[in-house]
């Protein structure tokens, strides 16, 4: 036990933080370009979800990419990188959680968490599909804030 603390110990925790935060603001600013360009078809999916009223879904689908390409920015930069990071762990708990509800409503969404494509254009994936996906991006995510942690930046 006490070597794998040594062993630990001697962990590049800096660059390991440091891939990991890349990892994920590449899959952010990934994620929020097709949205971007294509708010219509984004607040299509949005509404999908019979989360939000209906009041809210245009001014989400508008926003909600914006927001990730300004995390994935912040991220990617390192600016502002503790608070980027706590809410793109929150984001992603969040979509991860929208998917595993409309799982167990019975309601087949097209994720849209990459692109705004309906699913007849694409290939539709199964909800379970989507939601081992999100759930390992959720475990970047919080990899990421272990690692930063680990590095002593937070």
């Amino acid at each position: 036990m006490q070597r794998l603390r040594q062993e630990v110990s001697r962990v590049p925790w800096d660059a390991v933080e440091y891939l990991l935060r890349l990892l994920l603001a590449g899959v952010l600013l990934y994620a929020s370009a097709d949205k971007i360009i294509h708010p219509q078809d984004f607040a299509s999916i949005v509404k999908g979800y019979h989360i939000l009223p209906e009041s809210l879904v245009n001014i989400t689908a508008v926003w909600l990419p914006w927001f990730e390409l300004t995390l994935g920015v912040c991220l990617f930069t390192g600016f502002w990188s503790d608070g980027a990071l706590t809410l793109a762990t929150a984001l992603l708990t969040a979509f991860w959680i929208a998917l595993i509800v409309n799982f167990f409503r019975g309601i087949d969404v097209n994720c849209g968490c990459f692109s705004s494509a309906s699913a007849e254009e694409g290939a539709a994936r199964p909800m379970l599909w989507y939601i081992g996906r999100d759930a390992l991006l959720l475990a970047l995510a919080f990899s990421a804030v272990e690692a930063r942690r680990r590095a002593g930046k937070s």
